[in-house]
């Protein structure tokens, strides 16, 4: 009986480290953070495409399949299903992390404010 008991317990505290991880970040601080992506991204539900497409529920979606978009082939190629980890690794280097796809951004170097940018998003695209 106490081998079950702690075996649900230690199941209890691997399964929240995945959320633990995720809240790391400040939501508010990645909101500013946002601001930047702004020029070419939205956040609604619903809400336009533009240089790039609309990041409303696209965790746990396949790269390069929003519907009116035009993704470039490596984007829809890539075989990425979005989610922290691999967003985390795109934002940092998307050049890098995807070659040939479309977006102009140069990445994000710092730790924290990747962290409180994927805050942000994961609150404001569901």
């Amino acid at each position: 009986m106490k081998v079950r008991v702690a075996a649900v317990a230690m199941f209890g505290v691997l399964s929240s480290v995945g959320t633990a991880a995720a809240q790391t970040g400040d939501a508010t601080k990645g909101e500013r953070a946002f601001g930047q992506c702004k020029t070419c991204h939205t956040v609604d539900k619903g809400g336009r495409n533009g240089v790039g497409p609309n990041l409303f529920g696209f965790l746990g979606r396949k790269a390069g399949t929003i519907d009116g978009f035009k993704f470039s082939e490596a984007m829809m190629g890539s075989g990425i299903v979005w989610d922290e980890k691999t967003l985390s690794e795109y934002l940092k280097d998307p050049k890098g992390r995807i070659p040939g796809n479309k977006m102009v951004f140069v990445g994000i170097k710092r730790q924290d404010q990747l962290d409180d940018l994927i805050a942000y998003l994961q609150k404001a695209s569901r």
